[in-house]
C-alpha cells in the first residue's frame, strides 16, 4: 500500500524534491541533545534574511565540532574524546556525540560560525531573489 502524499495533487508538478525534504527533515527529528535556538532577523533594504541557529555545545573545542552544507542540508557534528586517565567520584558530564541537521531553502547561504562561551552559533543569509515573469512564444506546428 503507498502512501499519500501532500504533493500527489495534479496541480503540484516538480515538488518530488521538497517530499524527499520534508521526509528527510522528519527522520532528523532525533533527541534534544544539544538544544538550540533559531532568531530570524528580516531582510531590510540594506541587508537580506539573516538567521541565526544558536547550539549550546558547553564542553566541545573549535576542533571537536564540524560544520558541512551538503545537498541543502546543513549539518552540524561534535565528537569529545575521553580521557581514559581521570577516575571519577561522581560523573554528571559525560562526553557524548552529537549531529543535527537543518534543511535548508534554496538560495540560503551559510555566512558565518563562532564559538564563545560554550555557544555555537551559525549565522545564515538569504538573498532577496526577484520575481521573474517570462512570456512563453506560441509555435504553431
Amino acid at each position: 500500500m503507498s502512501r499519500m502524499s501532500v504533493f500527489s495533487s495534479p496541480f503540484l508538478l516538480g515538488f518530488d524534491e521538497l517530499e524527499r525534504l520534508m521526509d528527510r527533515t522528519a527522520r532528523n527529528a532525533g533527541d534534544g541533545f544539544p538544544p538550540y535556538n533559531i532568531e530570524q532577523f528580516p531582510a531590510t533594504k540594506d541587508a537580506p534574511l539573516r538567521i541565526v541557529i544558536t547550539l549550546a555545545v558547553a564542553g566541545f573545542a573549535p576542533d571537536d565540532l564540524d560544520i558541512i552544507v551538503e545537498d541543502k542540508q546543513l549539518l552540524i557534528s561534535g565528537k569529545q574524546t575521553e580521557n581514559g586517565d581521570n577516575e571519577y567520584l561522581h560523573r554528571g558530564i559525560a562526553a557524548r556525540q552529537f549531529q543535527r541537521a537543518f534543511v535548508l531553502a534554496d538560495g540560503m547561504q551559510v555566512s558565518g560560525a563562532g564559538l564563545e562561551n560554550g555557544l555555537l552559533s551559525i549565522e545564515l543569509e538569504q538573498p532577496q531573489s526577484k520575481p521573474a515573469v517570462k512570456r512563453i512564444e506560441i509555435n504553431s506546428r
